[in-house]
């Protein structure tokens, strides 16, 4: 296995060069204030940035969770690289070891000053290295760049280097194509990016202290021998930094043709709580609260994000709670199931540290808080509506969903039973009732009028005006004229003495 120098190391973020001429003494508090607010400003007006995601393993020599035996070997020990095991192991001190058998296919980049010595005697110059055993380093081939557990999020290179992550929802656990990947500087490793893509873009990437942020460079890097051994797999990163996040309201992940393969990697635990709730671009249910906001191109997601970390998070009641704001892409369906496009939204999960039916009090209650403000401010911050799903099932936006779903399956239930009605119909087994016809009114002969010329439909009898012989005998009740009543075929009815049938040429 041959030995490979240790690359050139380039700071991450080259510093600003000095000024040529300082400011006068008197002129350098305001300066530094007024620089510093320029700052601030200038990062909650900014686009949204993207975060910096550092892979943990590694395959360094010294880590003694690489090794079988759980520790270093030691002067005693023979070190056993299987011969069929492709690896890059990064080495930062002296060795000495009684035997080594090395890869066909591997590569030792050592660090300055490091070396390997040959033990004369076992255990020679380390105390506590007791019989030798044989060390044997441990495959590496299954750590997937997918596995959202095998990756750190950081809003900034200072809080990645501090140790300060960031929680996020497990398709933005792993590189988003926004974002810079980091390989811890004085570090090997080995990664297997097979994907359902040809390529997996992302923003930059560092390597051995070394940032790849144009794609021509790190395309040499990767058809290096180190590139060769650290990336493998289906497909393989490919920098394009014009995939970096230039909305102010920020920018989906693009992981979600990854789900499955993401998912796939991960353990859900138990959860216990009233309604388990599952965020979009999560693989599990949790207990919590998520917070569901519609925005209009006034919102800032980096500058909403600084105020929820300031206005709510930063309460020492909260200290337990943790917080993941993202744009996602939420399914919309038709009548609660037929599928219909994506539409945006701004996304805030929160969930408490623990378990057990109360373990989601507090970020519920944190939940509350930015529902009041959104109310309150929501116009000033580009927010048009918000909805809150709480585990304790009392939140605001969930008895708009339950309403629209009963209204929904009611109208389901009619179409069901209309559409099962028209089939049965169209096959016999049941006859639909007739409607009742209207009458067309038109003269005819003998005085009798019916719908297209057919049989008047006399309706009920009526005893006052049907049967003849109840009509009174006294004639002068109606009048003194023999004429002002006429009896015909159809009934009783009175004449009209200023009509003349006989002078009125009507067809019907």
């Amino acid at each position: 296995m041959p030995t490979a120098p240790k690359p050139k190391s380039t700071p991450a973020a080259s510093s600003p060069s000095q000024p040529e001429k300082m400011l006068p003494s008197m002129h350098t508090s305001a300066a530094l204030l007024y620089l510093c607010l320029g700052l601030g400003l200038s990062l909650l007006l900014s686009p949204a940035s993207a975060l910096y995601k550092q892979w943990v393993p590694d395959t360094n020599y010294e880590n003694a969770t690489n090794w079988d035996k759980g520790s270093v070997p030691c002067g005693s020990d023979r070190v056993h690289f299987p011969a069929g095991r492709r690896v890059s192991v990064y080495v930062e001190t002296v060795h000495s070891v009684l035997e080594m058998r090395l890869p066909v296919d591997g590569e030792v980049i050592l660090s300055s000053g490091a070396a390997f010595a040959a033990a004369s005697t076992p255990g020679q110059g380390e105390p506590g290295c007791g019989n030798g055993v044989t060390a044997t380093f441990k495959d590496s081939e299954e750590l997937k760049w997918f596995d959202p557990q095998l990756w750190r999020a950081a809003a900034t290179w200072d809080d990645l280097q501090a140790g300060r992550y960031v929680f996020a929802v497990h398709e933005e656990s792993v590189p988003c194509r926004a974002d810079d990947v980091v390989f811890r500087p004085v570090s090997s490793f080995r990664v297997d990016v097979s994907s359902s893509q040809m390529s997996v873009p992302v923003k930059s990437v560092s390597v051995m202290g070394q940032k790849f942020d144009s794609g021509s460079s790190f395309s040499t890097y990767l058809s290096s021998r180190s590139g060769q051994l650290q990336f493998h797999g289906s497909a393989s990163p490919v920098v394009t930094p014009s995939a970096g996040c230039n909305d102010a309201t920020g920018c989906e992940c693009g992981n979600a043709a990854e789900r499955e393969r993401i998912c796939s990697a991960v353990t859900c635990p138990q959860v216990a709580c009233l309604k388990v709730l599952r965020p979009v671009g999560h693989c599990c249910d949790v207990c919590g609260a998520i917070v569901s906001l519609r925005f209009s191109g006034a919102f800032n997601l980096e500058s909403y994000r600084q105020r929820l970390l300031h206005l709510v998070l930063n309460k020492p009641s909260y200290s337990s709670v943790r917080m993941a704001l993202s744009k996602v892409a939420e399914q919309q369906r038709m009548w609660g199931f037929i599928p219909r496009g994506t539409q945006p939204k701004i996304q805030v999960l929160l969930v408490e540290e623990g378990s057990g039916e109360y373990a989601s009090y507090l970020a519920e209650a944190a939940a509350k808080d930015i529902m009041a403000d959104a109310r309150s401010n929501g116009a000033d911050l580009g927010i048009e509506e918000a909805n809150v799903e709480l585990s304790s099932g009392d939140g605001g936006g969930g008895e708009a969903g339950v309403i629209a779903g009963a209204v929904i399956g009611v109208l389901l239930v009619v179409v069901v039973l209309l559409g099962m009605g028209l089939f049965l119909h169209r096959r016999g087994s049941i006859s639909m009732p007739s409607l009742p016809k209207m009458p067309s009114w038109r003269k005819g002969s003998g005085g009798a009028v019916g719908e297209l010329g057919g049989p008047l439909d006399h309706g009920f009898d009526n005893p006052m005006f049907d049967k003849p012989t109840l009509m009174p005998s006294e004639p002068e009740l109606y009048g003194d004229s023999a004429n002002s009543i006429s009896m015909t075929q159809s009934g009783v009815h009175f004449v009209n003495p200023a009509y003349d049938e006989n002078e009125t040429d009507f067809t019907a």
